[in-house]
């Protein structure tokens, strides 16, 4: 089964405030983000977004420059929903995060719970190919995972588990600022714990770089 179809199958047969990742508060993305310290204007991608609030949280926060990407068209549709009139103030993507090619470079990149599917080490490869393609100098990372005594599996799919230093490992190229650890309570009365880090790109931009 294609991933894409795997992902809208979940959201087909679920409600969104079932399914395993559902947070009505997204309280570590924003506080991470709060930290990053952007402007309103600053350019924000949330990739994997699917049908988190994160979104709307943004948006009421006063960010004007929103981009959410996911593979499944079925909970973009569900987000788009619930924005109303507000949808048209954010930019969708449905597709691939690792086969997308980014036509412009963001202040911050968000990851919620997408990094640690990549069990393939060709697959991470891939994604911090696209980071890079994606995240602007002086950008930021808010990444989230499963946590070393996390969930070895999720949505039928296997995950990778890391602590703080195991995933600030997979990104040499950027700076850490901050790691946290989260107790996620799952709509069941589960605990899912959470590694969560903000790192920077100190890189300079260069002279050749089309997108800065």
């Amino acid at each position: 089964m294609a991933l894409s179809t795997h992902w809208d199958d979940v959201y087909g047969r679920s409600a969104v405030t079932d399914v395993s990742w559902f947070q009505r508060d997204p309280a570590c993305s924003l506080k991470m983000v709060n930290v990053a310290g952007l402007e309103p204007s600053d350019a924000i991608v949330d990739v994997g977004g699917g049908a988190s609030v994160l979104v709307d949280r943004l948006l009421d926060a006063g960010h004007r420059d929103v981009t959410v990407l996911d593979l499944a068209a079925e909970a973009l549709a569900v987000t788009r929903s619930r924005l109303g009139s507000r949808a048209g103030d954010v930019q969708w993507i449905i597709g691939d995060l690792l086969a997308w090619q980014p036509r412009r470079r963001y202040q911050l990149w968000h990851d919620r719970a997408v990094f640690h599917f990549l069990t393939d080490a060709d697959d991470r490869d891939r994604y911090r190919a696209v980071l890079r393609q994606a995240l602007a100098p002086g950008g930021h990372v808010v990444i989230g995972t499963f946590a070393a005594d996390g969930p070895t599996a999720c949505s039928g799919l296997p995950t990778a588990r890391y602590d703080p230093s195991e995933l600030a490992e997979q990104f040499p190229d950027l700076r850490l600022i901050r790691a946290t650890r989260e107790e996620h309570h799952t709509p069941n009365g589960r605990i899912q714990p959470f590694t969560w880090l903000l790192l920077i790109n100190d890189a300079p931009p260069t002279q050749t770089d089309p997108h800065r």
